[in-house]
């Protein structure tokens, strides 16, 4: 697999739906603990009306399907995460506009863009305890993943494991952000509800891409 199209997209939005389904509950026990706990519930009405919006489109350019997914998660998620989420895929669709494939240079800098964006709306920075924790470390090891020349579906490996790693981290961070910061010294030792979402949108991203490459085998979950 050299590239992503806009089909791929579409299908990568739809396992994302599924992951955050399957997860709803657990994202909204975290978020019952230091937030206000509708996480799980908001991120799942989102995302799955995100993937059966472009599912139905007959868009071709990437950089459109990723924007219209991010209008529909910050319409259909009304919450600060929604917001954020929904920012960064509409940044992240910006950055590969006219675009309808997209090599790992490109996932890069759209994932980039997405990180930039919430960056800039949420007025956070990596270490905060929030999704960019999960996001952050994974752009750095795509755009590692890219100076290496690994392939589309190894990149995405390589970036899921830092969201992963990323995630753990977060246990160890104190909350500086919305209602979590409320809770201050109280979050030490949790995961954040927001950087589960983050990892979970890495690994529908090289999920798929492992599916893809490798059909039959197991992916990387």
């Amino acid at each position: 697999m050299e590239t992503l199209g806009a089909q791929d997209v579409k299908a990568i939005l739809t396992n994302l739906a599924a992951h955050i389904e399957a997860c709803k509950e657990e994202l909204g026990r975290l978020d019952q603990v230091i937030g206000d706990g509708d996480l799980g519930l908001t991120m799942s009405k989102g995302f799955r009306a995100a993937a059966d919006a472009v599912a139905a489109m007959q868009e071709t350019d990437v950089g459109q399907v990723l924007g219209n997914a991010g209008m529909v998660i910050a319409s259909t998620a009304p919450s600060t995460m929604g917001t954020l989420m929904g920012t960064g895929f509409m940044r992240a669709g910006k950055a590969v506009a006219g675009k309808q494939a997209v090599s790992l240079e490109d996932v890069a800098a759209m994932m980039a863009a997405f990180v930039e964006g919430i960056m800039i709306r949420g007025k956070a920075k990596p270490g905060d305890k929030t999704v960019l924790d999960a996001l952050h470390p994974a752009v750095e090891a795509l755009k590692a993943a890219v100076a290496s020349g690994q392939s589309v579906a190894e990149g995405l490996a390589s970036a899921y494991r830092a969201a992963e790693q990323g995630l753990e981290a977060t246990k160890d961070m104190v909350a500086q952000h919305g209602k979590a910061a409320c809770f201050h010294e109280k979050t030490l030792g949790k995961p954040d509800p927001g950087a589960t979402v983050g990892m979970l949108l890495m690994k529908a991203l090289a999920e798929y891409a492992a599916r893809t490459e490798r059909p039959g085998q197991a992916g990387v979950c």
